[in-house]
């Protein structure tokens, strides 16, 4: 017999309240993102049998961030196959999401597409494929049932701010793993980071990875084949959460990609998306009632891939 899933989230939502804007920061490097005020919870899920429950601020859209990163890498799969794996490994960091060191001593191939560097590489693909920022918005509107948009305020803040991911993308450039003009690149990365969207429509556009690569709205339809789904999912599980991954992956279990605007998203293979969204973070860059949120939710009904 299936949880009550609506009780379970509203159990989370009611325990963890007190906790709200307590502890943590938000991403203060990023101007625009640190007026968010920190007392926010929000968690929303969808079923593979297109099911959704809710509870917080499950409906107050809010920055995605680097869990743009999982819709971004998705594309990129579809058209380009095998061949993506050319230039962007497929291990976990093991150090922070904006290191530069790591990059250096690898000759400019990211050690995976979820790290800044490793994104930013994605974007460049992307961007040799097409109208880039176009289609990242109707993809992502696509899966989530009801149009996106981007945040122009936060992809100005991040241009503004973002020395390091310049540097990051310059840094690749001179090795030759990056192909066209490092601002056009950066222009798609800034904007697919500032994308705007809330748990509800994050839970219903992550659906494919939990339904085998099938859409989540369009059920005879697919997203991905079912071996990239399972490939997206084993890299969200060992590389999702930045440097945390080894801990969420014991604490949690779930395939997970977080994202410094506060938000989770979850998969539980088989069954549901899960996306939770607080906007103060731990010292690694994620969600810090966010993470206590799964933790919860993978108590109180066992889910989990272990």
């Amino acid at each position: 017999m299936s949880p009550d899933f609506q009780a379970v989230l509203d159990d989370i939502a009611t325990t963890l309240q007190p906790e709200c804007g307590m502890a943590g920061q938000v991403a203060s490097y990023i101007p625009a993102l640190a007026r968010v005020p920190a007392a926010q919870f929000g968690i929303a899920l969808r079923t593979c049998k297109g099911e959704e429950a809710l509870a917080g601020d499950a409906t107050t859209p809010f920055s995605i961030q680097s869990i743009s990163k999982l819709f971004t890498l998705t594309l990129a799969m579809r058209r380009m196959g095998e061949d993506l794996w050319d230039r962007i490994g497929r291990e976990p960091s093991g150090n922070p999401f904006n290191s530069l060191v790591q990059l250096e001593n690898e000759q400019g191939k990211p050690r995976n597409p979820f790290i800044n560097a490793g994104a930013i590489a994605v974007a460049d693909r992307l961007v040799s494929l097409g109208n880039a920022r176009a289609d990242v918005l109707a993809f992502l509107s696509d899966l989530a049932g009801e149009l996106v948009d981007f945040d122009e305020e936060v992809a100005a803040s991040e241009a503004e701010t973002g020395f390091r991911n310049v540097a990051l993308a310059n840094f690749m450039k001179s090795f030759g793993k990056i192909d066209n003009a490092v601002a056009e690149v950066l222009d798609l990365y800034f904007h697919q980071c500032a994308v705007r969207m809330n748990c509800v429509q994050l839970a219903r556009a992550a659906g494919f990875l939990s339904r085998d690569g099938a859409h989540p709205v369009h059920r005879r339809k697919q997203v991905t084949t079912e071996r990239q789904a399972r490939r997206i999912n084993a890299l969200m599980l060992t590389c999702g959460t930045y440097d945390a991954a080894g801990d969420v992956a014991f604490s949690i279990g779930l395939p997970c990609k977080s994202g410094v605007g506060g938000g989770i998203v979850a998969v539980v293979p088989d069954h549901l998306t899960l996306c939770v969204w607080s906007p103060a973070l731990d010292a690694t860059g994620n969600s810090l009632l966010g993470l206590k949120a799964l933790e919860l939710f993978v108590a109180k009904t066992g889910l989990s891939v272990f």
